[in-house]
C-alpha cells in the first residue's frame, strides 16, 4: 500500500495542539520517545528539503512515496538518533531508500532539463557549457550521472540537492570528511571528462603533474 505524505504525518500523530519553537531537533526526538505526537515537528521541519530532495533524484511519481518512508524509517529509529540537527540524518535515510530504484533514478537524468545541469556543482567546468550544444551536454551529463559510482553519486547529488556542506554529506552517509572531498573531486572529474572530453584529459594531465610534484610522505 502506497503511503502519501499527509498519511504518514498522521500515522505519526493523530493530534498536536501546540507548536515546539526554539527547540532543537535532537530535542524533540528525544522527547518523542515517550510523546509520539512531538515528531511531527521534526516531519513539518523538513518534509519539504526530503520531497525536493528526492524528486530531483527520482522524479516527482516517486517522492512522495520515498518521502514518506524516509520518515517512518526516521520515526522507528529515532532511539538512534545523535546531535541536534535532523536535516542530514533524514536525507541520508531518504539517500539509502533510493538505491532500490535505480532503474527509476536512469529514467529522471534521461529527462534531465538544462536547468538541472547549471546546478550541478562542478567547478572545473569552466565554460565548457557555453562551447556544448546544451542539449548534448545535458544527454551526456545524464549518462554520466547513471556510471558514476553510487557512492560518489551520493555525495555529489547531497551537495547539489540538498545543499549539505563536507560536515553534512559526512553525516548523511556516515563517511569521514575526508572520504566526502575525495567523493566529491572525483565524481566532478568524471563529469568534467564526460562533458568536455578534451578539457578533462587537460585537468587529468595537471592533477598527474602535481601528484607527481607533490613531496614525498614516506
Amino acid at each position: 500500500m502506497k503511503l502519501c505524505q499527509r498519511d504518514s504525518r498522521e500515522l505519526l500523530a493523530t493530534d498536536r495542539t501546540i507548536q515546539i519553537v526554539n527547540v532543537s531537533d535532537g530535542e524533540i526526538i528525544t522527547r518523542s520517545l515517550t510523546d509520539r505526537a512531538a515528531f511531527v515537528e521534526v516531519y513539518d521541519r523538513h518534509e519539504r528539503v526530503v520531497y525536493r530532495y528526492t524528486a530531483r533524484r527520482l522524479g516527482q511519481t516517486w517522492a512522495d512515496d520515498i518521502t514518506s518512508e524516509t520518515f517512518m524509517v526516521a520515526f522507528s529509529r529515532r532511539d538512534d538518533f545523535v546531535g541536534d540537527d535532523a536535516r542530514s540524518w533524514l536525507l541520508g535515510i531518504a539517500t539509502t531508500l533510493m538505491r532500490r530504484h535505480v532503474r527509476e533514478e536512469a529514467k529522471a537524468w534521461k529527462g534531465m532539463l538544462a536547468s538541472d545541469l547549471a546546478q550541478i556543482d562542478v567547478d572545473q567546468f569552466d565554460e565548457a557549457d557555453s562551447r556544448l550544444d546544451a542539449t548534448g551536454a545535458v544527454r551526456k551529463l545524464g549518462k554520466a550521472l547513471a556510471r558514476l559510482p553510487s557512492g560518489d553519486r551520493d555525495a555529489l547529488l547531497l551537495h547539489t540537492f540538498a545543499d549539505l556542506d563536507y560536515l553534512g554529506i559526512s553525516r548523511a552517509l556516515s563517511i569521514p570528511i575526508g572520504t566526502v572531498r575525495s567523493r566529491l573531486n572525483r565524481a566532478r572529474r568524471k563529469l568534467q571528462q564526460a562533458i568536455d572530453p578534451a578539457r578533462g584529459r587537460e585537468m587529468e594531465e595537471h592533477r598527474g603533474r602535481n601528484l607527481a610534484a607533490a613531496p614525498s610522505t614516506d
